[in-house]
């Protein structure tokens, strides 16, 4: 537990502090670059501005910046922290906004507990903000405070502690209630907590139809009854005449149980006493009303949601507020109000219905996610959210009117949410997933290096491997007690002497492999005590599935341990490179990067044909681009002439291929200017994501400029073409770095079973 504390403070105070930063969106090398954007430029906007003040969306940020505003009151799970305590939750609402809506998010934490106060330095900051999403404020001022903001101030405005919780729970009830052939109108609904979110939920389900008659809520002190004293406004609202005294009477033939309140309260005889088909939503976290598996073996036939991940149906607000946000923003719509939030519901509600796409199913390692009591809501890496909730609450704000910019153009509006997310920005976390769906066994060669022994120990610690280190027992754990690292896994030093029945079965594999290529059996016997080709060796006779290199030693001497022990697959001509270079567009794959150093022609379609297969296994579809510095013939020199006959064997061998070229990166990668100057080409009508270059210096240099000046993170480099899964580290790579590799040789194997 000290370990993962220390972690967490480590996330948070490496490298630039936090966890967002603000980065500028237009050009400023140059001294007319700086004179547009300030003095005397910048009072141009400013006087249009001031003329009509709805031009601030035009040139500002406005229109894509919310606020994330808190006290601190309310911090789930530490209760009132106060405003700088509650900043590192604010900072990771704001980059869930970013990274599941592409919304701009400052963050604002307010040392103010008074109402009147709080909400006058709200209204004296708005004019900023395009939105406002409220948090972590305690109940029932939170009420008071989003009603006061919302009438006075024509913005979206939302506490997403109420009103998310309110939104995923709703999507899900209408679902479990039609698997359990039940109807809104005649349940009977129990809600054990009364705070901001609960009442939320209750009004939200009030508007879908639900009867005020037929719902009974308990708060600390027991059933809300009419005839309490100690009722506030919001309680008195679900204050109902009865003799019901506990939640355990309350839950007797009761339909629908809400929980959001503490861990461990609800039984099993109480789950029992329920009506048939029961709708558990246990809420609390990170302990739940009552635990998954004991509301499962209290009966069979109920229908369960949590807020926990490690459990089916997780009611989680990132399925609704960044995409509520992005559609309200989008409109430039005035608030956010019932119509939208029931757009959403319902929006929600009927993704859970639709063919699950294999990249979904892929991400959480199913077979066939559906819709059924394990999926009545979608999961939360499911791609389909921005383009399903957005567009349904940009719609209720235009039909209810309080969209001030309307949507003609649905369809491009749809393709524009896809295109703002990148072709896949969950790329790492859909692979990470995939990659825990079974534990292998993995080889870390360099295990006498502290990033080696602290990547291990992360991947065991995640689920992602089983780490087999090798290099001498008594130093590797010594460094690990040095620096506190625990790791419960097998260490093995391929030099010892309890290993030479091992070093003479894989010297005997590696001879009949290599015998006609210079290498002896005694040749063989004395490299098995070299890690690389022991740890190939593992691979290669089935002790381990993959293994990990590179940290120290240049890359051909890693590389060709690999290739004499294990060789590359049946059909490949041409081993190759990639690395994934993750950007705020999304994820690109370059390839070659590390391997040929000047590919002809057809090796540059070998190449092309194992990247579009480990794209495609990633389940990324591949739009490939040949960069050189010519556009389609304009020029005839050697490397421009290679790719263009590159791309026309491809053209006639591989049509299924979408790929072009040669053309220039700047072309590739800028969709406008390809459909202005090229517009024949496939790479005009969707954003490419694979770039091929004409040799290994180009690439080389590509993806490390990237890595330096683009500020995006590269994770390579991926060894195509081997017979079995071993990757290659960077030298010098960094903890992370090493992560990333072993999780992508994880889901490796896995994909290859």
């Amino acid at each position: 537990m000290e370990k993962k504390k220390q972690d967490a403070l480590d996330y948070h105070s490496n490298g630039r502090k936090g966890k967002i930063e603000i980065a500028p969106t237009k050009p400023y090398s140059s001294q007319r670059d700086l004179s547009l954007a300030y003095s005397p430029g910048v009072a141009e906007p400013c006087k249009e501005i001031d003329r009509d003040k709805s031009l601030v969306y035009d040139y500002t940020a406005k229109g894509n910046l919310v606020a994330v505003i808190s006290n601190g009151t309310a911090v789930l799970g530490l209760g009132n922290i106060g405003p700088e305590a509650s900043k590192p939750v604010m900072e990771g609402k704001a980059l869930l906004f970013k990274i599941f809506a592409d919304i701009d998010v400052f963050d604002i934490e307010i040392d103010a507990e008074d109402v009147d106060k709080f909400v006058e330095t709200v209204k004296a900051i708005s004019p900023t903000f395009g939105g406002i999403n409220l948090e972590d404020i305690k109940a029932p001022e939170a009420f008071e405070i989003e009603n006061r903001l919302k009438n006075e101030l024509n913005i979206p405005i939302m506490h997403d502690d109420q009103h998310g919780t309110a939104i995923i729970s709703s999507a899900a009830l209408i679902n479990a209630l039609e698997i359990a052939n039940k109807k809104i109108n005649q349940v009977k609904i129990v809600v054990n907590g009364a705070g901001a979110a609960a009442i939320s939920c209750v009004r939200l389900y009030l508007a879908l139809g639900a009867k005020k008659s037929n719902i009974l809520m308990l708060d600390s002190q027991g059933v809300i009854s009419s005839d309490r004293k100690d009722l506030s406004a919001q309680k008195k609202e679900f204050a109902v005449k009865t003799e019901i005294q506990s939640l355990q009477e309350a839950l007797k033939g009761a339909d629908v149980f809400l929980g959001l309140s503490t861990g461990n309260i609800v039984t099993k005889k109480m789950i029992q006493s329920m009506a048939r088909e029961p709708i558990v939503f246990a809420l609390a976290n990170p302990d739940p009303e009552i635990s998954y598996s004991d509301a499962m073996d209290a009966r069979d036939d109920v229908i369960m949601a949590t807020g926990r991940s490690d459990h089916p149906n997780q009611v989680n607000n990132v399925l609704g507020f960044p995409f509520i946000f992005r559609g309200a923003l989008d409109v430039r719509a005035t608030g956010i109000n019932e119509e939208m939030k029931l757009a959403a519901v319902k929006a929600i509600a009927n993704l859970a219905k639709e063919t699950v796409p294999e990249e979904v199913n892929e991400a959480y390692g199913e077979r066939n996610i559906a819709f059924g009591r394990d999926q009545i809501i979608p999961k939360p890496l499911d791609p389909r959210l921005i383009s399903e909730v957005a567009p349904a609450v940009a719609k209720a704000a235009m039909e209810s009117g309080i969209a001030q910019k309307p949507i003609e153009n649905w369809e491009e509006y749809e393709n524009e949410l896809i295109e703002r997310m990148g072709l896949d920005d969950k790329l790492m976390k859909k692979i990470t997933q995939r990659a825990k769906r079974k534990q292998q066994q993995m080889v870390f060669a360099e295990a006498d290096d502290y990033k080696v022994l602290k990547a291990a120990q992360i991947v065991s610690e995640e689920g992602i491997t089983k780490p087999i280190l090798l290099g001498q027992k008594e130093k590797i754990e010594s460094m690990m007690e040095k620096n506190g690292l625990e790791l419960d896994c097998a260490i093995i030093d391929p030099r010892s002497k309890d290993q030479l029945a091992n070093r003479e079965r894989y010297a005997e594999a590696l001879y009949q492999k290599r015998k006609r290529r210079g290498i002896t059996y005694s040749d063989a016997l004395k490299l098995m005590r070299e890690r690389n080709y022991f740890g190939a060796a593992m691979v290669e006779l089935g002790d381990a599935d993959a293994m990990i290199s590179g940290l120290t030693r240049n890359y051909g001497d890693t590389i060709r341990p690999a290739l004499q022990v294990i060789g590359i697959d049946d059909g490949v001509n041409k081993i190759a490179g990639m690395y994934i270079v993750v950007t705020k567009r999304g994820p690109f794959f370059f390839a070659d990067t590390t391997v040929n150093y000047n590919p002809s022609a057809q090796e540059l379609v070998d190449i092309t044909l194992l990247v579009n297969k480990i794209v495609n296994r990633f389940q990324v579809k591949p739009r490939i681009a040949f960069l050189s510095y010519s556009n389609f013939g304009s020029s005839e020199g050697d490397d421009a002439v290679k790719m263009r006959e590159a791309v026309r064997v491809l053209h006639e061998q591989h049509p299924e291929i979408i790929v072009d070229g040669e053309v220039q990166a700047n072309f590739a990668l800028n969709r406008s200017l390809m459909r202005e100057r090229f517009p024949f080409s496939e790479l005009a009508k969707k954003k490419t994501n694979t770039l091929i270059f004409p040799n290994l210096s180009s690439g080389n240099i590509g993806y490390k400029l990237m890595q330096e000046l683009g500020g995006a993170e590269v994770i390579g480099p991926i060894l195509l073409g081997m017979k079995k899964p071993v990757h290659v580290l960077q030298m010098g790579s960094t903890v992370r770095e090493i992560v990333n590799m072993v999780t992508i040789a994880a889901a490796d194997v896995q994909t290859r079973k």
